[in-house]
């Protein structure tokens, strides 16, 4: 199948899923950062790109399921643009690659909805999670961006996540292209790191070997002898013997799919005895955890497992007390693992997180208020072609060491007198990428050290 034939065969399946109305998705537009032409570096909505393969900005698609008639709103190069950014193609250029039929400019698409607003007909948009996004509704449908998200069309929200939740065979090779080019960067990084660097050098060289490979980031480099802060962007602190080191890094393809790995490892040459605790402990969580991925279990309970396993841990190394499955009911191991254990991953890193967790992770059932276990982006059920990360983690977060101990919360669970040992600590995570098979799983790309004896070697 041609990557024509493949745009096309997803509107095909998106229009019978839904039927009737109309749809319309809007792509990204270019996102300045200081001035209108210096910009960020472009990237394309996912849900435009898996429906049409096309990563120029300013377009727009509308799916007219009645008529069946498909129209792909984008400009023509003007003069200026020739200058500045070299021959491009044109509107039908662009419309012909993605095998659709009609191609009309922007400034028509206001018409085109203005007509089906004036015949009462339905218009169907996803939530928008980008100002321009909102901008853009509001001048053409006349939606206050404050109710937009609301507004959204649940129907077409269903159908999109339902086509784009398994990977297809074309899809999980590019995904692990990603992935093997993020262990390549993870290696480095464990191979490079001494006493006295940056965690500026560090995460320059990771996004040099992506960018080397013709690639990009799938998120912001997490490169920090700050663990415990779970999604730390800040590459200032110099790296000190004895100090844990976090890298939380992935490349994105050319055509947008994502790896997403977790590495931590000594600044010096091997673990402190404490810190070899931490991380036979993590990995216990995370062998667990990946033992138990086969379709029908609900990713839930897969979360629940790596939390007791966890906790039980924490309890033999005397910080943490009384029953451990007990102690996970009432959330007290959230002190040490306030997140998920992973995520949907594929065009997106957090795959289609922009159409609502509600929806994506949970089949539009209700999400837990707990500490904790309201931070996991997935519960549903695997399916065969899911692809997702595990990552678990425990993090000594002093904040909430002692906030928690001053409220006095589950002081039945938690000895907060032996934590005090670990207010420096910092915090461990292990992350890897895995396909859910019709036999169970598998991981997806190379494999990267994962046992205290592997990284060691490494760091030698």
């Amino acid at each position: 199948m041609t990557s024509t034939h493949l745009y096309l065969e997803r509107r095909n399946r998106l229009q019978a899923h839904l039927g009737r109305g109309l749809l319309l998705l809007l792509g990204n537009e270019e996102s300045p950062m200081n001035y209108g032409d210096n910009t960020y570096p472009f990237r394309q909505d996912s849900t435009f790109l898996y429906f049409t393969g096309i990563a120029r900005p300013g377009c727009a698609l509308l799916m007219d399921l009645d008529e069946d008639q498909t129209t792909l709103f984008a400009d023509d190069p003007t003069v200026d643009d020739l200058v500045w950014t070299g021959p491009q193609p044109t509107g039908r250029d662009l419309a012909v690659a993605a095998d659709i039929p009609q191609v009309a400019s922007t400034r028509d698409l206001n018409e085109a909805l203005r007509r089906a607003q004036q015949a009462g007909r339905a218009i169907h948009f996803l939530p928008p999670y980008r100002a321009e996004h909102r901008l853009k509704l509001q001048e053409l449908l006349g939606l206050d961006p404050a109710g937009q998200a609301a507004a959204a069309s649940v129907p077409f929200i269903q159908a999109v996540t339902d086509l784009r939740i398994r990977k297809s065979a074309g899809e999980i090779a590019d995904i692990e292209k990603a992935v093997n080019l993020s262990v390549d960067m993870h290696l480095a990084a464990m191979a490079m790191a001494r006493p006295g660097m940056t965690e500026a050098e560090i995460a320059a060289r990771v996004t040099q070997i992506a960018q080397a490979a013709g690639c990009g980031l799938s998120y912001p480099v997490i490169a920090t002898v700050h663990g415990e802060v779970l999604h730390n962007h800040h590459y200032h602190h110099r790296l000190e013997p004895g100090q844990l080191f976090l890298l939380d890094a992935g490349a994105e393809t050319p055509a947008g799919y994502a790896g997403d790995l977790t590495s931590t490892f000594p600044v010096s040459p091997a673990f402190t005895p404490r810190q070899r605790d931490i991380h036979d402990l993590v990995l216990r969580a995370f062998l667990a955890a990946v033992e138990a991925l086969r379709p029908g279990v609900n990713f839930r309970d897969v979360h629940l497992l790596a939390c007791r396993t966890l906790a039980s841990g924490l309890k033999d190394l005397g910080l943490m007390k009384g029953d451990a499955d007990e102690a996970v009911t009432a959330g007290a191991h959230a002190l040490f693992f306030p997140c998920g254990l992973g995520h949907l991953m594929g065009l997106d890193v957090h795959d289609m997180e922009n159409l609502g967790e509600v929806w994506v992770g949970y089949q539009g059932q209700s999400k837990s208020t707990q500490f904790g276990l309201k931070s996991l982006r997935l519960a549903r059920p695997l399916e065969p072609g899911f692809v997702l990360t595990v990552e678990p983690g425990i993090y000594f977060m002093p904040g909430l060491m002692d906030r928690w101990r001053a409220e006095g919360r589950f002081l039945d669970f938690i000895d907060y007198a032996a934590l005090e040992a670990y207010r420096d600590f910092g915090g461990l995570r292990i992350e890897e990428d895995f396909l859910v098979t019709p036999e169970g799983s598998r991981r997806l790309g190379r494999p990267k050290p994962r046992t205290a004896a592997e990284v060691e070697a490494l760091r030698a």
